[in-house]
């Protein structure tokens, strides 16, 4: 027979593998503010909705008129797609006559990559680098959008951090 108190640890057993933590010292300024800051160290406002309902014609003509590449689709607050200009080459430009008067909806990007604002600056990097999308949604932990990430204001968000000697 086995004797199963002698199976539990004792409280004396136990060690606590983060008591001797250190965090980690960076070199490197950059470095450390991908790692450790959040997404909303990167600039991501302002940003410009549409309403998922809008027609075709409504986000071109929002597009033109405030000279963005790209809009959020949102229902009640949330993201539901992305209109921008490659979905205006790819689906829009041959077509337009009889796609102009069709919801946003129908043509947008649905199911958009997207970031937290509580994730690591490197995270939206990473999804621009590697997806290959050149704005990234930024929402807060309640799925609203928050934001939008874009090359310029990762750039600028790069050039702040960088070492100068």
């Amino acid at each position: 027979m086995i004797d199963e108190t002698s199976l539990d640890p004792s409280p004396d057993d136990f060690q606590d593998p983060l008591e001797n933590y250190e965090p980690k010292e960076y070199d490197d300024p950059l470095e450390r503010a991908l790692v450790e800051e959040k997404v909303t160290e990167i600039k991501a406002t302002p940003f410009t909705s549409i309403a998922s309902d809008a027609t075709v014609e409504e986000a071109m003509r929002k597009l033109g008129e405030l000279h963005h590449s790209c809009l959020l689709v949102e229902e009640n607050g949330g993201l539901v797609g992305v209109f921008s200009d490659r979905d205006v080459l790819k689906k829009v430009a041959l077509e337009y006559n009889e796609v102009k008067d069709r919801p946003v909806s129908e043509l947008m990007t649905v199911d958009p990559v997207f970031v937290y604002e509580t994730d690591s600056s490197a995270a939206a990097l990473t999804v621009m680098a590697v997806l290959g999308f050149r704005h990234v949604p930024v929402l807060d932990l309640d799925d609203k959008i928050v934001g939008i990430i874009s090359p310029q204001r990762v750039t600028e968000f790069l050039v702040s951090h960088i070492k100068t000697e």
